[in-house]
């Protein structure tokens, strides 16, 4: 009896074992995505739906939102998107209101290869940052096969 229960213990954790990478890895949402992660996706798709908005909002009003909520109800951008907290990000949004201008930051709670740092502004160009905030100095996210 302890024979077959170490064998079954040992079936199990062989198991586990195969199953754990293929949980871990991730898959691809659409041809070219940057994106490392669910979580990564999940941000990245925050900030083109943002971003969409600022310029639909732009063109209605003649200049950029000055916060989140003043985002809700334009384009797909919801009340609940204004909230800065993102799961596994936060997000950080800062206008220029004298110089029409904003800035997007998405920032992960726990950084590591899979929770990047990205950024954006009026230039709609995201940018990553692997090691702390990105920035407007961060290098242009890419796929990873590029």
């Amino acid at each position: 009896m302890t024979t077959k229960r170490t064998f079954l213990i040992a079936i199990s954790l062989v198991l586990m074992g195969a199953m754990a990478p293929a949980q871990a890895a991730y898959t691809p949402k659409f041809k070219g995505d940057p994106a490392r992660s669910d979580s990564e996706a999940a941000a990245l798709g925050y900030m083109r739906t943002f971003l969409r908005a600022e310029r639909i909002y732009k063109k209605k009003n003649n200049h950029y939102a000055n916060t989140l909520m003043e985002l809700t109800k334009t384009g797909s951008f919801t009340r609940r998107m204004a909230s800065p907290d993102r799961g596994d990000y936060t997000v950080k949004f800062r206008d220029h209101k004298d110089k029409d201008q904003f800035e997007i930051t998405m920032v992960p709670k726990q950084q590591d290869p899979t929770h990047r740092s990205f950024f954006s502004d009026e230039q709609g160009k995201i940018r990553v940052n692997e090691q702390g905030d990105a920035t407007e100095d961060s290098p242009p996210l890419k796929a990873d096969s590029e």
